[in-house]
């Protein structure tokens, strides 16, 4: 009994140090940057807080890897093409942006407001491209920001696209902030609401998030008519009445099945295509 005791705490320090090694090296990927992307032992060392001799031995293993380089003059490090590698399926679904910029280009110039490209990472909605608004007075956010509220018009769009059963963890299991009162037939109204949107070919957002703002988003398909992205149009509430709505909501359907089938994607049957 002893001995597997003795085991199972081996086992445990074992995996905490490796996970404790994970982290290190990824505060070490980290610390450079586009301003500093030359960086020395001793430099790295003071911002992750370590001493010298465990990051010259991470930098050994990362250059093992191909994810740093040392510099052959200055003989410091810098990202290497490893990281490139890995990041490589990614980069190839955000080849979607510069099929989409164009398109949100003219959506923001036929709508007169700020036009966005939305990507979903599983929890969340991110925005990984924008065209502002002409006016003085618009809604924009910086690339990168993250949507997590259910009626945000994005997150709308994608959990339309999920499996009920997924929509109903994710807005339950506290990954996403719920449509209102934690009962079922609050989720089952939002549920209905995510099927209407889908079936109309875009969601809304009226003022539901934020009271002075409206955003209004439409999916895009790829190849196997799954949603691949969103594209967004927000405004201020005062320029967009409950009138104007539809009016909007059209132009930003039509703008993302631009995108479709820029892509060679197609809107899927039960979507109205």
């Amino acid at each position: 009994m002893a001995d597997n005791r003795t085991d199972k705490n081996a086992e445990a320090s074992g995996e905490s140090r490796g996970i404790s090694v994970l982290h290190n090296g990824i505060s070490v990927l980290r610390t450079f940057s586009a301003a500093e992307p030359l960086l020395g032992v001793t430099d790295i060392a003071a911002r992750v807080g370590l001493h010298k001799s465990t990051v010259s031995r991470l930098l050994a293993t990362l250059e093992q890897e191909g994810l740093v380089e040392r510099d052959p003059e200055t003989r410091r490090f810098r990202l290497g093409l490893g990281v490139i590698a890995m990041a490589g399926p990614l980069l190839a679904d955000l080849d979607v942006r510069r099929v989409a910029h164009p398109v949100l280009r003219e959506l923001a110039r036929r709508t007169g407001e700020t036009s966005a490209l939305m990507l979903w990472n599983g929890s969340e909605s991110l925005s990984v491209e924008q065209v502002p608004s002409r006016h003085e007075v618009k809604h924009t956010t910086p690339l990168g920001t993250r949507y997590r509220t259910a009626h945000s018009a994005s997150v709308q769009v994608f959990l339309g696209g999920l499996a009920e059963e997924r929509a109903r963890t994710l807005l339950t299991d506290g990954t996403l902030v719920p449509p209102g009162p934690d009962d079922d037939t609050a989720l089952d109204t939002y549920l209905r609401r995510l099927h209407e949107a889908r079936k109309r070919g875009y969601a809304t957002n009226y003022g539901e998030t934020s009271l002075q703002e409206v955003g209004v988003a439409a999916p895009v398909f790829d190849h196997r008519g799954d949603i691949a992205a969103a594209v967004l149009a927000s405004a201020p509430r005062f320029r967009v009445s409950p009138d104007e709505l539809p009016v909007l909501g059209d132009a930003v359907r039509a703008a993302a099945d631009q995108v479709t089938e820029r892509l060679g994607g197609h809107r899927p049957a039960s979507d109205g295509g």
